[in-house]
């Protein structure tokens, strides 16, 4: 028999690959790990708590704020205030960022952007959801509070990014640029165990995952690819929660497309939530992850906290297929 790793042997192991390594990322990425447990363990008890259902408000981005958006909020705001190795975080629930003030004798070196409950309207008919969470390390002096500038940096300056998803099972994946690897919630010692060691997205793949339901409201080149896809017999695979399809895809191989609408012809999901840290995941799984208008996600500019971007990413194979069909039938290319 194997031996069992939990992922805080696991980061402390690995802890001398990080760059200037200290101690803080390897304390950063266990907080967040204890965070993920309170929050699994209330997602799987929400029906029985009253904490299910629209809570009434709408956030930044304009999406129905649910019940349990607020708690996983608040749970990792918490974890991450009291580490102290955080200066900062931006939150897809929040406003604005929310600097925190440091505990003594100890520098925060890191800011976190997270989307606390990725696919929350889910909850209530029992579907997978999950927390998204990005660090950079910041650019503000030490001795300061952090500020809006720290939070706007490019996907390439990412430190370290992952998700949880809660699900059948409660896995935690993450990279901090030397590979990705995941870890099962094992409930019967209430622990993260390495179960997915250095995780790589098959070339091609069966699968394409789309919001089928938009297709007219979508370019044309991608009515052309989603006909092919179709054509080509290719399954549809969509369950309304990023971290779901995405995690599907690293193992199964497919091609997950969140493009322009008429309602948001700049592209819906949030550049720093979502399609930063999960473009680095996919990256770091020998994947691709470009927007409609065929960027590589990690190189763009931010230039707002909840900045909208379209992401295209999966199989290699599958991306520069669609490749070949922006570039044929889109006139802005």
């Amino acid at each position: 028999m194997d031996k069992i790793i939990t992922l805080d042997e696991f980061i402390i192991h690995h802890q001398q690959e990080f760059d200037q390594s200290s101690g803080a990322l390897t304390g950063l990425l266990r907080d967040i790990g204890v965070a993920a447990k309170i929050i699994n363990r209330e997602v799987n008890k929400a029906g029985l708590v009253n904490i299910l259902g629209v809570e009434g408000s709408e956030n930044e981005s304009g999406d129905l704020v649910q019940k349990l958006d607020i708690y996983s909020n608040e749970k990792l705001i918490d974890g991450l205030k009291n580490s102290g190795d955080v200066c900062g975080i931006g939150s897809e629930e929040l406003d604005d960022i929310m600097p925190f003030k440091s505990l003594a004798n100890k520098a925060a070196k890191y800011v976190v952007l997270f989307d606390p409950l990725d696919g929350s309207s889910n909850i209530d008919v029992n579907v997978s959801v999950g927390t998204i969470f990005s660090i950079y390390k910041r650019l503000s002096p030490e001795d300061q509070d952090c500020n809006l500038q720290d939070f706007l940096q490019k996907g390439t300056e990412q430190v370290a990014a992952g998700y949880v998803l809660y699900g059948t099972s409660t896995i935690l994946v993450y990279t901090t640029g030397k590979g990705v690897n995941g870890f099962t919630l094992d409930p019967s010692i209430g622990e993260f165990c390495l179960s997915h060691r250095d995780i790589k997205i098959p070339k091609n793949g069966a699968f394409y995952s789309v919001n089928q339901g938009y297709y007219l409201k979508f370019d044309l080149e991608m009515r052309r690819y989603i006909d092919h896809c179709s054509d080509n017999n290719l399954g549809l695979r969509y369950i309304g929660s990023m971290v779901s399809d995405v995690h599907r895809i690293l193992f199964q191989g497919g091609i997950f497309l969140y493009p322009n609408t008429r309602k948001y012809p700049l592209g819906k999901l949030r550049m720093q939530y979502e399609c930063n840290p999960m473009a680095f995941i996919v990256e770091q799984c020998g994947g691709k992850a470009i927007t409609t208008s065929l960027k590589r996600i990690l190189d763009l500019e931010p230039s707002e906290l909840h900045q909208r971007s379209t992401i295209v990413l999966g199989s290699p194979m599958m991306v520069d297929e669609m490749k070949q069909f922006v570039e044929k039938y889109s006139p802005m290319i």
